[in-house]
C-alpha cells in the first residue's frame, strides 16, 4: 500500500497529512524536537519508508530537512511557486494549511517527483557562507546610502574625491575628515604624509588626492558644524562600511579554503573560465552544488529556474519564458558571471561566449 507524507511548514508548527492509500489522516506537530519525535513515531509505523513531501520554506523547513537527514529519511523538497502552479491545476479548493499538506500528498502520487539529492557538508557549508554574503552585501549597501544622506550636512564634495564614491582608502578617508572644516585646518604636508600610508597611494597619487581633497574642502557649504552629531553619523557609516567590506572578504577567503578542499577541483574549473574571478567562482559553486547529482543539463536548468515554461491549449503548444521556480540567487549570480565571459571575450575568447 502507498504510503505519502505530505508536509505544510510554517514557522513554529508543520501540519501533516498521512495519506495511505484512499484514506488520510492529518495532525500537527511542533517544529521542535519534541515535534519531531511526533512525527517519528507516525514514519516508524510503517515497515517500509514512506515518500514525504514539503515546500522549501527558507529557513523553517531546514529544521525538517536536518530532522529527516539525521534519522535517514529521503524526502521531495519542492520549490513554493511549483507546488503552487500544481496545486492549482486542480488540486487547490479550499486554502487551509491542512488541505495543502494533503494536497501536497496528492501532486507526490500525481507526478511522482524525485527524491531530495543530499550534499556533502562542505557543500552545505558553503552555501550558508554564500547566503551570509549576500546578507553582508545588502548591509554594505544601506550602510552606503545612509553614508550619503549623512555626508550631505557635512562635506557632500568628497564624493567626487575619486571616480567612485566607495573603497577602503575613500572610507578611511571620510573617517579621518567627516567634515571639510576638518581638511581647511590640516596642514597640506601632513595630509599627503597621511594619504601614503593607505595602501597603493604613493607621493605622486597621494599629492594630486590632498589638492582635490583641500580644493573640494573650500567648495563645499556644510550645513553643521565639526561637533555635531551628523560628523559622528558619517563616521560611524564609513567605520561599518570598513567592517563590512573586511568581513566579506574573510567570507570568499572562507569559501575558497573550503572549495579547494573538494576532490574533483570544482573551483579550479570555474576559475578556468575567463571572465570569472575567485569570488563569481566560488560564489557560483556555492550556490550550485555538486553538479555531479544531477543526471542531464535539463535537470541543472531547472534547479537555477531558467528552463522554459510551456503553454499547451488542445493541439497547440508553445514555449513561454524561464520559469523562474529554481534558486534565485544562482541565477542571479549567473546573469552576471554571462556578462563577465561576455566581455573578457573581446580579448580572452573561449568556446562558451
Amino acid at each position: 500500500m502507498q504510503v505519502t507524507f505530505g508536509i505544510d511548514v510554517s514557522k513554529s508548527t508543520s501540519t501533516v497529512c498521512e495519506l495511505i492509500g484512499e484514506s488520510k489522516n492529518e495532525l500537527t506537530i511542533t517544529n521542535n524536537r519534541p515535534g519531531f519525535i511526533q512525527l517519528l513515531h507516525e514514519l516508524t509505523a510503517f515497515s517500509k519508508h514512506p515518500q514525504i513531501i514539503f515546500e522549501a520554506t527558507g529557513v523553517y523547513s531546514r529544521r525538517l530537512q536536518a530532522f529527516l537527514e539525521d534519522y535517514g529519511y529521503d524526502y521531495v523538497i519542492l520549490n513554493p511557486l511549483k507546488a503552487k502552479k500544481e496545486m492549482d491545476m486542480g488540486l487547490r479548493h479550499n486554502k487551509t494549511d491542512k488541505t495543502d499538506a494533503y494536497h501536497l500528498a496528492l501532486i507526490q502520487r500525481l507526478y511522482h517527483h524525485p527524491i531530495n539529492q543530499l550534499q556533502s557538508q562542505t557543500y552545505k557549508q558553503l552555501n550558508s557562507l554564500s547566503r551570509f554574503y549576500d546578507q553582508l552585501t545588502a548591509d554594505l549597501v544601506m550602510a552606503k546610502n545612509r553614508l550619503h544622506q549623512a555626508l550631505q550636512s557635512t562635506f557632500p564634495e568628497i564624493e567626487n574625491l575619486f571616480s567612485s564614491a566607495k573603497g577602503k582608502n575613500y572610507w578611511q578617508i571620510i573617517v579621518r575628515y567627516p567634515h571639510c572644516e576638518l581638511v581647511r585646518r590640516e596642514d597640506k604636508k601632513q595630509l599627503i604624509n597621511w594619504l601614503m600610508s593607505l595602501k597603493g597611494i604613493a607621493f605622486k597619487h597621494a599629492l594630486r588626492t590632498a589638492d582635490k581633497l583641500i580644493e573640494l574642502a573650500y567648495q563645499a557649504y556644510p550645513v553643521v558644524s565639526c561637533s555635531s552629531i551628523e560628523v559622528e553619523q558619517v563616521q560611524y557609516y564609513a567605520h561599518r562600511l570598513l567592517n563590512l567590506s573586511d568581513q566579506r572578504e574573510n567570507l570568499i577567503a572562507r569559501m575558497v579554503k573550503l572549495a579547494k578542499s573538494l576532490p574533483n577541483y570544482d573551483l579550479e574549473n570555474l576559475e578556468s573560465i575567463p571572465g570569472f574571478a575567485q569570488t563569481t567562482a566560488v560564489r557560483v559553486l556555492a550556490e550550485l552544488g555538486d553538479l555531479r547529482r544531477f543526471s542531464n543539463p535539463n535537470k541543472i536548468n531547472a534547479f537555477i529556474g531558467i528552463d522554459p515554461g510551456r503553454y499547451q491549449s488542445g493541439e497547440m503548444e508553445s514555449n513561454l519564458s524561464i520559469t523562474k521556480h529554481g534558486n534565485a540567487v544562482a541565477r542571479k549570480l549567473l546573469y552576471r558571471a554571462i556578462g563577465q565571459i561576455d566581455n573578457a571575450a573581446k580579448t580572452n575568447p573561449c568556446h562558451i561566449a
